[in-house]
């Protein structure tokens, strides 16, 4: 028995240093429920501060998007200039392959060549 009441007081004494240690938690930037602060000063003081807490985080949202989205942008342009890149290459071989193809019609339209032959 005495050793029962023993672990009773040690886990209790543990409970009420955790239980200590969670009631001095700092105050953590984020949204707080307003509707269990009794006076008005305290309620308008807690609404104040979830709203500069969601503008900060709309802030920080607000501009990392707009980083994605510049980096985006800057990622067409290129692709931009890749692809105009590529059609004058196909229009470049489109032409070649054309002029080869009318040079060797006209070597075959042409007539063969005569070769000389001594007697």
């Amino acid at each position: 028995m005495p050793g029962r009441t023993i672990a009773a007081i040690c886990v209790a004494t543990f409970l009420t240093g955790i239980l200590s240690s969670t009631a001095r938690a700092q105050d953590v930037p984020g949204i707080e429920i307003c509707t269990v602060e009794k006076t008005w000063e305290r309620r308008t003081s807690c609404l104040q501060s979830n709203v500069d807490f969601l503008q900060k985080t709309i802030g920080k949202l607000a501009l990392d998007h707009q980083q994605k989205l510049d980096a985006a942008n800057r990622q067409i342009d290129a692709l931009k200039v890749a692809v105009a890149g590529l059609q004058k290459v196909i229009t470049d071989l489109q032409a070649a392959q054309a002029k080869t193809a009318e040079d060797v019609k006209k070597k075959q339209d042409a007539p063969p060549a005569k070769e000389e032959t001594k007697k």
